[in-house]
């Protein structure tokens, strides 16, 4: 689909400077590959100065044994070349011998990230660069999350505005470049999710309409009838792609599968019922093949590795409010995890590090200075166990217009994904500790960008609110991943 006309003229917006004209009138011309193109290498680069330390490279272990023809890995981890061996390889499900012998481990986490390495692993074994290969892809993700947006009917400025922000204003940022284990599994997931949010688009160019009337019990009755005479007609090839790649995405990160009702409201078909059909078909085959994978090697349709690690983290670090008497998915957690996500500050003027597990004096003003990013006497620091949301992405606000105007088909299919994600992982014990700001967002943050950009297209435009918004995150995240290199997270 094509940029949409630009938007009216709007009092709040720098659209009627002269500047701003000559910069839009640009922007206009240049065609969108060459956009994408510059969005692409700027992320890149930005992803990659940062630099990064840390040796968390289970889905390198993970792809090495898929190419030994095994899903059990080598355990305990021996200090070589490729890491420091068990100091940097925790969280996984140790495999026992008839003995009680630790013969190997298992990784809980779903398999995609693995499979998305083996021909890094087959060229470089155990000695491949996961970051460089994580900051490539998020690279990619930047560029797809500009074609995905190029699918809705919004101005290229509200295309560019809310790509930006994707890039530089959320904490993709901070997972992409940091690439260890538990963050390229985002970063993999949005590339599945981005290419599955795009393909519906791409088929539904109505989505954003005024919101269909609910199917009646007539309508439903003469579905099921026009079913069973031609039940092939129900599936759509682009929904079904849709369905597989959002399926795929799951295979990273099993979260996203809260994500599904978005493809009930949003896709090609023509109807309710073969969009939701052709999807789920879709759907199925990845997230059936995971749970087989779970069922092969463990005898479990869910890993078992999960409660295995609760158990450890719950009785290991009591600072962190884990309740071993809880189950690892709780409504009990719901309230502390939501404080985290919304609410949860920096640490202001510490006296102690950002360690929420063994603080330790760092400084004593005024006798001490401190600096913006002094390790030993900071002004502010980043909190280990997560930050609002809203403190650290505020353009995320932008979305509002979206869901308080005018309905739609898109708004509601992308809401409820949100909604329902961010439910789920709110009732799990850990928020995503050690992180910057709240990672579980990256598991809805590739429907939350269309809400973003109709949310500005609702409002006339970028304006200065957006802009300012898109800046303010933008620095708060190039904080947050300075502080997250400094403190060696």
């Amino acid at each position: 689909m094509a940029d949409a006309p630009t938007e009216p003229a709007d009092p709040s917006s720098l659209r009627d400077s002269g500047l701003a004209e000559r910069v839009a009138g640009w922007l206009d011309a240049v065609p969108a590959i060459g956009v994408g193109l510059v969005l692409v290498g700027l992320a890149a680069a930005a992803y990659w100065l940062p630099g990064s330390d840390r040796l968390y490279n289970h889905f390198v272990w993970q792809a090495e044994a898929f190419l030994h023809g095994q899903a059990m890995i080598q355990y305990p981890v021996q200090p070589s070349a490729a890491g420091p061996g068990d100091a940097y390889f925790q969280d996984v499900y140790p495999v026992h011998d008839a003995s009680g012998q630790v013969i190997g481990a298992l990784l809980p986490f779903p398999p995609l990230p693995a499979i998305v390495l083996l021909p890094f692993v087959a060229i470089w074994g155990l000695a491949t660069d996961h970051r460089a290969v994580s900051v490539a892809l998020g690279a990619i993700d930047v560029g797809i999350a500009w074609w995905m947006l190029g699918r809705l009917a919004v101005s290229r400025r509200i295309r560019l505005a809310t790509t930006v922000f994707f890039a530089f204003g959320t904490v993709f940022w901070y997972a992409a470049q940091l690439g260890t284990t538990w963050f390229f599994a985002h970063v993999v997931a949005v590339t599945c999710a981005l290419l599955s949010v795009g393909v519906a688009l791409g088929g539904d160019p109505r989505a954003d309409e005024p919101v269909e009337r609910p199917p009646s019990a007539g309508s439903l009755a003469d579905s099921a009838v026009a079913v069973l005479r031609a039940p092939g007609r129900l599936i759509d090839r682009r929904q079904l792609a849709a369905g597989l790649l959002f399926g795929l995405a799951c295979a990273a990160r099993l979260t996203v599968v809260f994500g599904a009702p978005f493809l009930l409201f949003v896709g090609s078909g023509g109807s309710w019922l073969r969009r939701a059909v052709s999807a789920a078909v879709g759907t199925a085959l990845p997230v059936g093949l995971l749970l087989a994978y779970n069922v092969a090697t463990t005898g479990h349709v869910f890993h078992p590795g999960y409660e295995y690690q609760y158990e450890i983290e719950a009785r290991g670090y009591p600072s962190l409010g884990y309740h071993a008497d809880w189950s690892i998915e709780d409504l009990r957690y719901l309230p502390q995890n939501l404080v985290i996500m919304l609410f949860e500050p920096p640490m202001l003027l510490p006296d102690a590090s950002p360690s929420s597990v063994a603080p330790q004096a760092v400084c004593q003003p005024p006798d001490t200075s401190r600096g913006l990013f002094d390790s030993a006497c900071p002004i502010a620091t980043p909190r280990d166990v997560g930050m609002s949301i809203i403190l650290t992405s505020p353009a995320y606000l932008l979305l509002l217009p979206a869901l308080l105007r005018r309905r739609s088909r898109l708004v509601a299919g992308a809401a409820i994904a949100v909604g329902a994600i961010a439910f789920v992982n709110l009732l799990h014990f850990s928020q995503g500790w050690v992180q910057f700001g709240y990672r579980f967002s990256n598991d809805f943050v590739p429907f939350a960008l269309p809400l973003v950009a109709v949310g500005m297209a609702r409002r006339n435009g970028v304006g200065l609110l957006g802009i300012g918004l898109i800046a303010i995150s933008i620095a708060v995240n190039l904080w947050g991943v300075i502080w997250g290199n400094v403190l060696g997270w």
